[in-house]
């Protein structure tokens, strides 16, 4: 009977020491054909991420096509008979104006209007030798945040206080149609943004479940001998966070060569400029990675901690 008692003490005995033993490791290692493949996960993880990148950086990029749309539409200030120095002066003020794009005011004179005219219209414009029928005008762009129709009608009755200014145009249905689709695809780009985010959280899920699926007895069995489940799931929580930082890194690296292929393939198109966006978008994907990750590994850990040994067959 010293025997059997003996073995009775010698195996929890065991199993603590090499509970203890992992507190500083990683999970033992299972038999190759049921040991899960990271790599695999790790993969499928930088895919997601990938995508989800690609979509923010085609809504960022949108955005920036639009700012640049609303900053091309030209406004025209029509001037009362001022000569060419006083037009000039004029337009160095109006250019200084905080709504006004910089460096975009330019003074056009009838002289030039009418030549620029008849460039367009042939010689057959003013051959009656009228007189000049045009106007010293200045053509600017403002800034995009104010291109609305209320801030614009604010900028007209200010610039048509100013001394020489007659009047101020632009095209109001142009300016309407730009706002209005610009509201437009920013509310779809988001419900779409948060529609590919949720499924992106989702994919990840399940493939953190399917990774930790083979070590579900592992997890039990070290329950059964009396580890604690934040001790149980410390090992997994720091090889989740490692494994989607590197997923985020892989996917921010993809993107990379998205998009110099975009740079080298289309002439003016940029879908990162400058290191600091570059920097921030490597940063967010691979922390997107290790926080899904770790919340699913939290989850799926604590979900068969809670199940019975007969469930987990």
């Amino acid at each position: 009977m010293i025997f059997p008692n003996f073995v009775l003490w010698l195996q929890p005995s065991l199993l603590i020491i090499i509970i203890e033993r992992m507190s500083d490791a990683a999970p033992p290692r299972p038999p190759r054909e049921h040991r899960p493949n990271y790599w695999t996960s790790v993969g499928s993880v930088a895919i997601v991420l990938f995508t989800l990148g690609f979509f923010v950086l085609t809504v960022v990029n949108a955005r920036l096509l639009i700012k640049q749309l609303k900053e091309q539409v030209n406004l025209i200030a029509e001037l009362n008979s001022l000569g060419g120095e006083q037009g000039e002066a004029l337009t160095a003020e109006i250019n200084r104006l905080p709504y006004v794009r910089e460096g975009s005011a330019t003074f056009i004179s009838k002289e030039k209007a009418a030549e620029l005219m008849r460039k367009e219209f042939g010689d057959d414009f003013l051959k009656l030798d009228l007189p000049n029928p045009l106007y010293d005008v200045i053509t600017f762009n403002v800034e995009s945040a104010y291109m609305e129709s209320d801030s614009l009608a604010k900028i007209r009755k200010r610039l048509i206080e100013r001394e020489g200014v007659a009047d101020v145009y632009y095209q109001e249905n142009l300016i309407a149609d730009i706002a209005r689709n610009a509201k437009a695809i920013a509310w779809a780009a988001l419900a779409i943004l948060a529609l590919f985010t949720a499924v992106a959280v989702a994919l990840i899920h399940n493939t953190v479940r399917l990774a930790l699926y083979a070590n579900r007895f592992l997890i039990k069995n070290m329950e059964l001998v009396g580890a604690s489940w934040e001790f149980i799931s410390r090992p997994f929580l720091k090889r989740a966070v490692w494994h989607g930082a590197l997923s985020g890194l892989a996917a921010f690296l993809a993107l990379m060569l998205l998009a110099a292929w975009v740079e080298q393939s289309a002439v003016g198109l940029s879908l990162l400029k400058g290191w600091s966006d570059k920097a921030l978008l490597g940063g967010l994907l691979m922390l997107l990675g290790g926080v899904i990750n770790a919340l699913s590994t939290y989850y799926v850990v604590r979900k068969y901690l809670r199940m019975r040994v007969d469930d987990l067959y």
